[in-house]
């Protein structure tokens, strides 16, 4: 208990056990986790629990958020942080997430949090639950690309050290999560990535200008870039998408790159819109929702990107991905030859890409199978149970 601004009273900083309800609160904020809560909060209202979810504010853009709210069918969120953008720093971000989620988490006073990933909303609302005494519960813990470099291995190892509950994708993560001797109990669920992947791909359909972009062959490959590594560094930048130019020379086909806002907002900053928009082969577009972006990747003969997400998604329906970092938290995917880390050099890019599409891509789905968002919903709803009994 503190006293507050004016010093007229007392403002309780923290809660205790008995202040809790059974009551779940899921936090997402950016596109790769409204994907991979999407099946566990279908499976959380088909059990009719009582959850609410919050929205970070990370991602704000209608075709990085709103969008997937309505393409995968969920509720709207109970609530949402408002003028996150307005920080740019990852200390002001963050900050900001963390004031807005401690506020819904000390008026609703859930019993348990879930968060899944790596991004800076995870680490705040994980932050904020921490000092209020919610139990946490981290979706994809144990995942490392040992990188203490990357604010997303940073992340990681906070938010897995601050959790009561460590939902494991699979052995190696539980190996990396027992190596650090954490406190949480570990729970090897799988990956709730696979089931959103395979339920909605059904619906999936493609952009709407692929002919056009493709001509008669139909072949094409798939680009992502948007880590703070390659989109705020110029000469990495110019690099990376020099390698994909000279890819779609090797393969003969285009590859549609979908940019992401952060990434256009630095390539106009940097002066760059002119000679991407040269780029032989590279055909830029608007990032799109995620049936869409499916419906496209389902069917490309390769991928390239530096998202954690689409490594997994190009890896769940078997297309070959060329990962345009120096590592990656999903090693499973170059142990069976569906990935393979290229950096940002062209020269190292080309020939990534050149292995890729001459393997074979008959590699069974890693990432623990279906079913993982049936188990983790089932793990939280007995972790409610006992807290209202």
């Amino acid at each position: 208990m503190v006293a507050d601004a004016q010093g007229k009273g007392m403002i309780k900083k923290t809660l205790s056990s008995a202040d809790l309800a059974p009551h779940l609160t899921v936090v997402v904020g950016t596109r790769p986790g409204i994907v991979m809560f999407s099946p566990i909060i279908a499976d959380l209202q088909e059990r009719g629990a009582d959850f609410s979810i919050v929205h970070s504010g990370q991602h704000y853009s209608d075709n990085m958020d709103t969008t997937f709210f309505r393409e995968l069918h969920l509720p709207q969120p109970t609530y949402r942080v408002a003028d996150v953008e307005k920080s740019p720093t990852h200390a002001g971000q963050t900050a900001a997430m963390m004031v807005g989620i401690e506020t819904y988490l000390f008026e609703r006073r859930p019993c348990l949090v879930l968060v899944g990933g790596d991004a800076n909303t995870n680490l705040a609302a994980a932050l904020a639950a921490a000092k209020l005494n919610i139990p946490i519960g981290h979706v994809e813990a144990g995942e490392r690309s040992f990188d203490r470099r990357m604010p997303e291995e940073q992340n990681r190892i906070v938010i897995d050290h601050l959790s009561e509950y460590l939902y494991a994708t699979d052995e190696n993560s539980v190996r990396n999560l027992e190596r650090e001797g954490l406190r949480g109990g570990i729970v090897t669920t799988g990956n709730p990535i696979v089931d959103a992947s395979l339920r909605n791909i059904t619906f999936a359909q493609p952009v709407d200008r692929l002919s056009e972009i493709t001509g008669p062959s139909g072949r094409y490959a798939v680009m992502t870039l948007h880590r703070e590594e390659n989109a705020d560094c110029k000469p990495r930048l110019r690099s990376v998408l020099e390698g994909a130019s000279r890819v779609a020379q090797m393969i003969g086909a285009p590859v549609i790159f979908f940019i992401h806002p952060r990434t256009r907002k630095r390539m106009t900053e940097f002066g760059m819109g002119c000679w991407v928009a040269s780029l032989e082969g590279v055909t830029m577009l608007d990032a799109v929702g995620y049936m869409q972006f499916i419906g496209t990747l389902r069917n490309a003969v390769l991928c390239l990107t530096d998202s954690g997400g689409v490594q997994q998604e190009a890896c769940i329906h078997h297309v070959p991905c060329v990962t345009l970092r120096d590592n990656t938290e999903w090693q499973c995917t170059i142990d069976l030859g569906a990935n393979r880390l290229a950096g940002c050099k062209p020269a190292s890019i080309v020939a990534a890409a050149g292995q890729a599409l001459i393997a074979p891509t008959d590699w069974p789905i890693p990432f623990g199978g279906q079913g993982s968002s049936k188990r983790i919903a089932e793990h939280a709803m007995f972790h409610i149970a006992r807290w209202s009994g």
